[in-house]
């Protein structure tokens, strides 16, 4: 019997679980939870639950280039909120989630884009007003109501803020609006001189960017070193804070190439790349995002683009804000960056946890990992490359610990889609023991694991980006209702908040096995075994109290194995936590394991008894 069919046998026979909704839970005992004690879902509001129809066009009125808002289309607003978002609570609560990292809710160019290519900010990532909530997703108040209800289930709210850019205000006068505009560097292109190095003098006395005192930057009064911009007479005013409005705060140097200079200084595809270098910047930034502490006491940040701010920006930012959050109650308060990459190289992200300060980043290693080995066919080594690389982090393994982990974005797509393409001739139940395999991985390995919206219902996307934002509310998006779902013969076009899907049970499973074993949150952990092929990866997880052993093995092959792994001689009685595991061991330091075809074992050790005196 596979694996699949065993799981869904298993899980076909159970009830499902009542809800249990605490009338409040103490906000304090909220707090006290550090950040690896938390397992994190992730939702972009505008795709999750239409609590308030009355606010679907952001009270705009026109067509969709107007409002934003066409539901059929997949770059277009589709109607979620966060009434939508309140309503569903006790849904993202039983999937097993502590915390929720809620996608920008703040207020959005509704409509952007070259005349045929717009598309809208539902997503959230194209602000113009930093001060509020986006009328399409409710109102401020909306937002206090969101994050009290969830904190009186116990659960945290994480926002996700945005530094490097604004929406596309400014234009240029030398680029057509909405064409690419290439980058020009300061070598080029110096400050002191128009447009060139053969322009006339202006910025006289500016000593550069690098000098970040008031004083040199107050010799910064022209912005057109690099380019002429300007503001469109209809969008003069219509940033908030209002200082935000003035073009001398922005780099102005055209479109990056995510390369060199570029990758700090350039604009997202024509987005208005923010000049934080200046210290006018950074104090404002502070207040900004002090204030979203202040006002609604969330629990952690989750910064977008955070490669592409320079350093000394998070090294005055990141300590202001857990000064900020320690003032309000909240002392375990969560940052977290967006250091996009794509290998298996954890050194790439540990430099922003010591260079810039960045008390963590998202755990891209991880998920190329699990890309690799389970939506691919490279062996278990992987992971070791990935744990070697923990003491790389600015604290170590400490750092590692609280670095949330995930196997499918927004931005990249989701784990089965990259499953489906890696392997076009495999079976839907293939597909789906791939899929539990990876979120096996993802809930009990280091780090604080991150599940993405729609993934434990078997959303299949098409590829990234908005073709990986699938609504879970009934879906009008033809492209989004002809997927074919894993573990449900159900499509997107109706809503996505049953809980029989054995996708939805596992992680519910392992949600609680992990939060209620110390070992699988806060333990260290020992690599037991890796393959340079598929195969056996196995690792041992101590609880920081007792010292109590987990071992937690896979089989990223297509066959079945058994193979004796080695764990700490004082562990000879297992219990089965998940999984088949041998009931005692082997010989002393031995347990003799037998997984199936992409199985998983969560095995615990009985506490070593100390020898009488």
């Amino acid at each position: 019997m596979s694996i699949t069919t065993a799981l869904l046998l298993a899980l076909a026979g159970q009830a499902a679980a009542p809800a249990t909704v605490p009338a409040a839970v103490p906000i304090e005992q909220v707090r006290a939870r550090k950040p690896q004690d938390e397992v994190i879902y992730f939702v972009l509001p505008d795709r999750f639950e239409n609590g308030d129809p009355a606010n679907d066009t952001g009270g705009l009125k026109g067509d969709r280039l107007t409002t934003g808002y066409d539901p059929t289309a997949k770059g277009f607003y589709h109607g979620g909120d966060l009434k939508g978002l309140i309503k569903r609570l006790d849904y993202i609560q039983q999937l097993g989630a502590t915390a929720i990292w809620l996608g920008p809710i703040f207020k959005n160019k509704p409509v952007q884009g070259a005349p045929g290519h717009e598309s809208a900010g539902y997503h959230g990532y194209w602000i113009t007003d930093f001060t509020q909530v986006d009328p399409h997703f409710g109102t401020n108040a909306d937002m206090t109501a969101f994050v009290d209800a969830a904190h009186a289930r116990g659960m945290k709210v994480y926002m996700d803020i945005i530094i490097n850019h604004t929406a596309d205000v400014i234009q240029y006068r030398e680029c057509a609006v909405g064409m690419p505009c290439p980058y020009r560097d300061r070598g080029a292109y110096p400050y002191q001189r128009k447009g060139g190095t053969g322009g006339k003098a202006i910025n006289g006395g500016f000593a550069g960017d690098d000098v970040r005192t008031a004083a040199n930057f107050a010799r910064l009064t022209d912005p057109t070193y690099a380019y002429t911009p300007y503001v469109p007479a209809a969008e003069r005013r219509v940033k908030v804070p209002a200082w935000l409005n003035d073009p001398i705060y922005y780099h102005n140097r055209g479109d990056t190439t995510f390369r060199n200079e570029s990758s700090t200084m350039g604009d997202f595809s024509g987005l208005d790349d923010i000049m934080t270098e200046n210290p006018r910047v950074v104090s404002g930034m502070i207040e900004i995002f002090g204030s979203w502490i202040d006002r609604f006491k969330v629990d952690g940040f989750r910064i977008d683009t955070a490669r592409h701010v320079n350093p000394e920006f998070w090294q005055q930012f990141v300590p202001a804000m857990l000064t900020r959050a320690q003032a309000n109650g909240i002392p375990n308060f969560h940052i977290f960056g967006e250091v996009s990459d794509h290998e298996v190289r954890p050194a790439v992200l540990a430099q922003h946890t010591v260079v810039d300060t960045l008390p963590a980043v998202l755990d891209f290693a991880f998920r190329q990992a699990v890309v690799e080995t389970v939506a691919g066919t490279r062996g278990t080594d992987a992971f070791e490359a990935l744990l070697d690389g923990d003491v790389l982090y600015a604290k170590g393994v400490d750092t590692a610990a609280i670095l949330p982990t995930f196997t499918g974005n927004h931005d990249d797509g989701r784990f089965a889609t990259f499953v489906r393409k890696a392997f076009p001739q495999a079976s839907d139940a293939e597909v789906l023991q791939r899929v539990l395999l990876s979120n096996a991985m993802l809930l009990t390995l280091r780090g604080v694991p991150t599940i993405y919206s729609g993934d434990e219902q078997g959303f299949v996307g098409d590829g990234n980006d908005q073709d990986a934002r699938e609504d879970m509310f009934a879906s009008k998006v033809a492209i989004y209702n002809d997927n074919h779902l894993l573990g449900t013969t159900k499509t997107t076009a109706t809503e996505s908040f049953g809980e029989t899907n054995p996708l939805f049970r596992q992680i519910a499973e392992l949600a609680r096995i992990r939060v209620a074993h110390p070992a699988l949150t806060r333990g260290r952990t020992v690599l037991r075994s890796r393959s340079e092929t598929p195969g056996l990866l196995a690792v041992s997880r101590f609880d920081p109290t007792t010292g109590a052993e987990i071992l937690i093995a896979f089989n990223t092959s297509a066959k079945p194995l058994t193979q004796a792994i080695q764990v700490e001689t004082g562990s000879t009685q297992f219990t089965t936590l998940t999984g088949t595991c041998a009931p005692r061991a082997a010989a002393p330091g031995s347990v003799t394991l037998s997984l199936p075809a992409f199985g998983y074992a969560i095995c615990a050790a009985a506490p070593a008894r100390l020898p009488s005196k």
